[in-house]
């Protein structure tokens, strides 16, 4: 039997000034909204953003996002990197750095001990333009290849860290995250790596992802994002990160680290040809979500929790439901699982998404609840909520374990067509914290 991979370390930072795991979850369990107006240290243009978008007949851009309140922090000094160098940096390169820094210290691992070792790093990240271009002249100039470049990323991880082992970043949108941690737990399975870094980071260096969006009439009404609901009107943009250190099973037991979740089954498919080059496909997600299952080898309604991506838009509302109704809620009417998105929370935050998900799932199983969807006054009305068996979490609801575990799923997918899903069991605990 293949060597589980099991999850032993987490670190994370989110909109609303979260920056560790336990603010994570008080805001989720206290059902609060992380959004804010647009940061007035950007030097970004708010006043013609907002009166652009009226004047040129798009739909309307609000004054509000989820935003890291520490994306301009950096303690160079701490990584070895000048300060000029530094400056050239993608806030995005900085804030992965740091959470995967605090996530190996989470798995109580001195990340200058992995300097050498077979190690990987699985970072899923898009262009979120920083910077001038490196056509341009700047005190930047000698820094921006490097500073700008997707790859580096992942690359920055591994050079600061002296990582032996295969490092890569992943687009492939708002999926990103959840693939990065697909390839990263494959590569453990294959033996490519003993050890893995994975996840996903997102700072916007422009507001250009809000006038896209304002053009494609795919931004919310009201500046609120609102998963699932009869009244959602499109999605709100945000930043966040999240890491995992990743370990095969027998190694993380030989080395006693706290497990925080196994790995069940991670599965990726495309949609192929589909309605539009970005429209989700409800073929393709049914038949990943069933495949997931199967591999996870455990039963529908075993299933706990699904933390959805929900990113309140109509198209992809609309076909996630049906999707996960046909999968979830066949054969168990007012027994499915139970569904939210984190976006209600704290906006999309697009690459990162994905990883958001997985440690709000991995969060509510520790504390035996699944935390509220927030803005759903009244639900979708796409399916039938009470012959098609889901459930929407819209309060902060006891999860039940099942055989001394929960299992929970999170899903993932992008305007590039790749859709995700991971489904992971998560021990039920003590009072001492120990596995029961």
């Amino acid at each position: 039997m293949t060597d589980a991979v099991v999850i032993v370390g987490m670190a994370l930072e989110a909109p609303g000034g979260v920056d560790n795991a336990d603010d994570y979850w008080t805001l989720l369990a206290e059902q609060r909204e992380a959004l804010t107006p647009f940061p007035a240290d950007r030097g970004w243009p708010v006043r013609d953003l907002l009166d652009g978008s009226r004047r040129d007949g798009f739909k309307r851009i609000h004054d509000l996002g989820g935003f890291l309140t520490g994306a301009g922090t950096f303690d160079a000094e701490f990584f070895a990197i000048s300060r000029r160098e530094a400056v050239a940096m993608d806030p995005q390169q900085r804030v992965a750095l740091r959470v995967a820094w605090r996530a190996l210290e989470d798995a109580a691992i001195n990340p200058d001990d992995l300097a050498g070792h077979d190690v990987g790093c699985y970072v899923g990240a898009s262009d979120m333009r920083y910077g001038p271009a490196m056509a341009d002249f700047s005190h930047h100039s000698g820094h921006l290849i490097t500073g700008t470049s997707l790859g580096v990323i992942s690359g920055r991880i591994a050079y600061t860290l002296g990582l032996a082992g295969p490092a890569m970043t992943v687009d492939t949108s708002c999926s990103s995250a959840l693939s990065a941690f697909h390839v990263a737990v494959q590569a453990l399975r294959s033996g490519d790596c003993d050890l893995a870094l994975a996840g996903g980071v997102c700072v916007m260096g422009s507001p250009g992802y809000f006038v896209e969006f304002s053009k494609q009439h795919a931004l919310s009404d009201d500046g609120h994002c609102r998963p699932y609901s009869a009244h959602a009107s499109g999605t709100v943009w945000a930043e966040g990160a999240a890491m995992f250190v990743l370990q095969r099973k027998s190694a993380a037991l030989r080395d006693r680290r706290p497990i925080l979740g196994e790995v069940r089954a991670s599965c990726v498919n495309q949609d192929g040809r589909s309605v539009g080059l970005t429209a989700p496909s409800p073929e393709a997600q049914v038949r990943l979500f069933r495949r997931a299952l199967a591999a996870a080898g455990v039963a529908v309604d075993e299933v706990g929790m699904v933390e959805g991506h929900g990113t309140g838009t109509h198209v992809g509302d609309r076909v996630e439901l049906n999707s996960l109704a046909a999968t979830y809620g066949a054969g168990t009417p007012g027994r499915g699982p139970l569904l939210g998105s984190v976006k209600s929370n704290v906006g999309h935050t697009q690459a990162a998404a994905g990883a958001l998900g997985l440690a709000k799932v991995l969060l509510a199983a520790e504390h035996a609840a699944v935390p509220a969807t927030l803005h759903v006054d009244d639900r979708s009305r796409e399916i039938d909520w009470e012959v098609q068996g889901l459930r929407l979490a819209e309060k902060l609801t006891p999860w039940p374990a099942a055989n001394g575990e929960r299992l929970g799923a999170v899903s993932a997918f992008g305007m590039s067509g790749t859709n995700t899903h991971v489904v992971v069991a998560v021990p039920e605990r003590d009072r001492e914290g120990r596995a029961a």
